[in-house]
């Protein structure tokens, strides 16, 4: 017989000095990250092969170095405990600028090169300088274009989404969802008060917002959420936090958002009613709120469904995708989510997925359970978005046995549960 606990401890001793590694590499990436970001695009524009006149590769190595120590310090002063927002700006938008001549760099200085030296176009002097030129003018047009993106109104994406326990009286509930807003350094104010006019076109019995509201304290963005108050909903609007309100103060984000007509889910649910049939509208504090010390916070799914009949439908907003396994372990039907931003600047998306079970849309997981992963409605730091558009959800629920019921004029929306 062998001796399997053995092995195990010997594959766990083995296993430990990797991990013990791999932590140790991550300390070094906020040092190693920013030098990459900036210095490989320094050398393919500059150093590969161009022979640019020494006042040129002068001026654009200043320009570089620049970039690579007024970043980080930047950022440090903007995100740190000076909360300055015009340094944050300036910094957020060097992390995108860099980021985006980065990708290109690597993918044009390879694939462009290659291209031009099958196809025996020109000397290698040549060569080169197409590149830079190529990389110069994919990063403008992108950056240009993904800032224009970033800052206007999302569009809004429909879906019908078919629930099998939902009832024929609940056919065609349509719920609203936004995200991510992240109101910030950026004053945002007329930009959230037309997200909330195109919210209101749409007719919502539900509105949700998922969390990620502001980066900065309520009192302090509290200009830029106040359009939240004059969002409509026929039954309710309710709201989870997101990981960025534990940055920030979190009980004055759920207070605010209470004073402002919002129903803050924090592991709690309301019943909503139409037709004889109910469904549950259950939400949970974001992954992050139990290390922020707050007393109270935390992602407490028993909580939230405490009480609930367990032969009814559940709705459950969590702002982060990974909180999928719980609800599909719990039978949730829908879950509603943002946080991945659908990887905001291509091809950050990568990098998303190895945190998160889903960037995008609509996913199946478990025997029953559908996740909703919202791309985001505002953006988060660079203030630009590029392959990964922001959007304004409207997902309309469908019964499999939609009939008469389905149009009954009333409804109900019952408070389930205590606030914490």
């Amino acid at each position: 017989m062998t001796d399997t606990s053995n092995a195990r401890s010997a594959e766990g001793e083995a296993r430990a000095p990797r991990q013990s590694r791999l932590h140790r590499l991550m300390r070094y990436i906020p040092l190693i990250a920013p030098v990459l970001l900036w210095a490989v695009p320094c050398w393919v524009l500059l150093y590969g092969g161009q022979q640019w006149p020494l006042p040129v590769r002068l001026v654009g190595t200043v320009l570089f170095v620049l970039g690579l120590v007024g970043m980080p310090l930047a950022m440090v002063r903007g995100h740190g405990r000076r909360q300055q927002d015009r340094a944050a700006i300036i910094g957020d938008t060097l992390l995108g600028t860099s980021w985006v001549l980065f990708t290109w760099s690597v993918l044009l200085g390879v694939l462009v090169r290659l291209a031009l030296t099958v196809a025996g176009v020109g000397e290698s002097q040549d060569r080169a300088r197409i590149v830079t030129w190529a990389v110069l003018g994919t990063a403008a047009v992108l950056l240009a274009w993904g800032y224009a993106e970033a800052r206007r109104v999302p569009r809004v994406r429909s879906l019908d989404v078919r629930l099998p326990r939902l009832g024929a009286g609940l056919d065609g509930i349509r719920v609203v969802l936004i995200t991510d807003t992240h109101y910030g350094p950026l004053d945002r104010a007329r930009w959230s008060a037309r997200v909330c006019e195109t919210v209101n076109t749409l007719e919502a019995d539900l509105v949700c917002h998922t969390g990620d509201i502001a980066d900065g304290t309520a009192e302090r963005r509290r200009a830029q959420a106040a359009p939240l108050a004059t969002v409509r909903a026929t039954r309710a609007r309710v709201y989870v936090t997101g990981n960025h309100e534990y940055y920030s103060e979190a009980q004055g984000w759920v207070d605010l958002m209470d004073e402002l007509g919002w129903e803050p889910l924090r592991n709690r649910h309301l019943l909503l009613e139409r037709g004889g049939d109910t469904l549950v509208v259950a939400g949970v504090d974001d992954v992050t709120a139990e290390s922020s010390g707050l007393a109270g916070h935390r992602a407490h799914l028993a909580g939230a469904l405490n009480g609930a009949d367990p032969d009814l439908p559940v709705l459950l907003l969590a702002h982060q995708p990974k909180f999928i396994d719980r609800a599909a372990a719990a039978g949730i039907d829908l879950q509603l989510s943002g946080h991945t931003h659908g990887g905001q600047i291509w091809p950050f998306h990568h990098l998303v997925r190895l945190d998160q079970p889903a960037l995008a849309g609509l996913s199946h997981h478990g025997t029953r359970t559908l996740l909703y992963t919202s791309r985001g409605t505002g953006f988060w730091g660079p203030p630009f978005r590029v392959f990964a558009p922001s959007e304004i959800t409207l997902l309309v629920l469908r019964s499999p046995h939609p009939g008469a019921a389905g149009a009954a004029p009333t409804a109900d929306l019952r408070d389930e549960g205590r606030r914490e």
